[in-house]
């Protein structure tokens, strides 16, 4: 049981799926419903002072290579590019939003960039995020438990 929390904590936070993955895998896998919500949910909630960390110190250290640069670069015009509309249009709104979709290249890594692509508020961008991402693992939650034929309430 240990190894499944592990690995979904791991899960969640890896961009690649972030609590998007590592619930379901830790509901498929027989963790308590409850502690795999809220276990995943804070792995997931901790990528934003850790990404911001990363943004504002040591981004500007690896950006003298230029590999590193390339790949930064593709990296934030994607982001910016896919969030601009609604960022530019709802603000923290929009950015919760954006967040809030349970799709991949929308969860919290991306938020993170748009956060600091467009210098928001680290403070609002932080709740905003964290609300995007309480209610994009809570819809992710319920429809791994639907699936499942479980109920949760």
């Amino acid at each position: 049981m240990l190894k499944y929390i592990i690995i979904s904590i791991l899960l969640s936070l890896s961009p690649f799926g972030e609590a998007k993955v590592g619930l379901p895998y830790a509901l498929l896998n027989g963790v308590n419903i409850y502690l795999a919500l809220l276990l995943c949910l804070i792995a997931n909630i901790l990528i934003f002072p850790l990404m911001y960390f990363f943004l504002n110190s040591l981004n500007r250290y690896f950006f003298r290579w230029r590999p590193y640069k390339k790949s930064a670069v593709f990296v934030a015009r994607r982001a910016k590019n896919g969030a601009k509309k609604g960022i530019h249009k709802y603000g923290y709104w929009g950015l919760m939003l954006f967040v809030m979709i349970p799709l991949p290249g929308s969860g919290v890594y991306a938020g993170t960039i748009v956060s600091y692509i467009f210098r928001f508020e680290k403070g609002k961008a932080f709740l905003a995020n964290t609300v995007g991402i309480i209610l994009s693992s809570i819809i992710v939650w319920s429809i791994t438990l639907a699936s499942m034929g479980k109920t949760y309430l």
